[in-house]
């Protein structure tokens, strides 16, 4: 799909597109492209769709490319294809003012490319699905999501260590890890479980990020401060409110460089040593899928009741 060309018509799964822009460079530091962009998240639209599929999405775009100016999109832009999914739900307490949005639903690979080429870098999810739950209003998680985000002094090296200590503890609640890159200079480590609601899994995140702080109080902590964080890695378990979105697996970052959050094994975790090891660009994302197929293959396939 890639090319030199400026603009392309072409059919996706039976869809026919008009694919814009390409030759647009998107990440100036290292020339990668719209057209790149749009490769990329084709390939790996099958295994991205399992982490969007009937959950609203918020986008981060960067029509310029990442040197320039971005935007945070939820509503539905003007153009919206009338193939491409969307469904209305509350926004309490949203900065446009409004009491509702037009969310996109990305269910299908047509949507996926479609965002690509509207330059929607980041996509962003919460960790609750449109069909458990009523129109939004009370919405029953099917994840936790513990993001691990190292202070200055620390790196993701640090944050390994902290989410084999945070896996530690899960396992007293019969509870199982996922982790994965963020993509930028941390990790997120997902917990699939039975749906509850999202205040209870925001509650028990909390919980077990304080439990890890005052255990490891020399490399933890659970509050946002900044001034407590040098030295730290903050586990951010606030992501877990209803209203927030953690960015997608396989989801690129709209960084210097073409920066993709990676779905990582346990073992990549405990022999981590260097930053270096942990940071996946879309050709190395590309190669890993074809060396070992999903590493979150079967994440969504055995969820467990959340502690009471």
């Amino acid at each position: 799909m890639a090319g030199a060309q400026q603009q392309l018509t072409t059919e996706v799964d039976g869809q026919t597109m008009k694919l814009t822009n390409l030759s647009k460079v998107l990440y100036p530091q290292t020339g990668f492209t719209k057209a790149e962009v749009i490769d990329y998240y084709h390939q790996v639209a099958t295994l991205l769709l399992p982490h969007l599929s009937d959950r609203p999405l918020t986008r981060k775009r960067w029509p310029d490319g990442t040197e320039a100016a971005y935007f945070f999109e939820k509503n539905a832009p003007r153009g919206t294809p009338t193939w491409v999914r969307t469904v209305t739900l509350p926004t309490p307490g949203s900065s446009t003012g409004r009491d509702e949005a037009d969310f996109v639903v990305a269910d299908d690979v047509q949507t996926i490319v479609w965002l690509a080429n509207l330059a929607a870098l980041e996509l962003h999810v919460p960790q609750w699905r449109i069909g458990l739950s009523d129109q939004g209003k009370d919405p029953q998680a099917d994840l936790i999501v513990f993001d691990l985000d190292p202070g200055p002094g620390a790196t993701i090296v640090e944050c390994c260590d902290v989410a084999l200590a945070l896996r530690q503890l899960l396992s007293h609640y019969g509870l199982e890890g996922w982790p994965k890159t963020s993509g930028n200079k941390g990790m997120h480590l997902y917990v699939p479980i039975e749906p509850a609601s999202s205040k209870l899994t925001s509650a028990f995140a909390k919980q077990l990020a304080e439990q890890l702080a005052e255990a490891l109080p020399e490399s933890v902590t659970a509050n946002m401060t900044k001034a407590l964080r040098p030295g730290k890695v903050f586990i951010d378990w606030s992501q877990n409110a209803s209203a927030k979105t953690t960015l997608a697996p396989y989801s690129l970052r709209g960084s210097d460089e073409p920066r993709v959050s990676t779905p990582i094994d346990w073992d990549e975790v405990a022999s981590a040593t260097s930053p270096k090891e942990l940071r996946f660009m879309p050709h190395d994302v590309l190669d890993r899928i074809e060396a070992y197929g999903d590493v979150l293959d079967g994440l969504y396939d055995d969820p467990q009741p959340l502690p009471s």
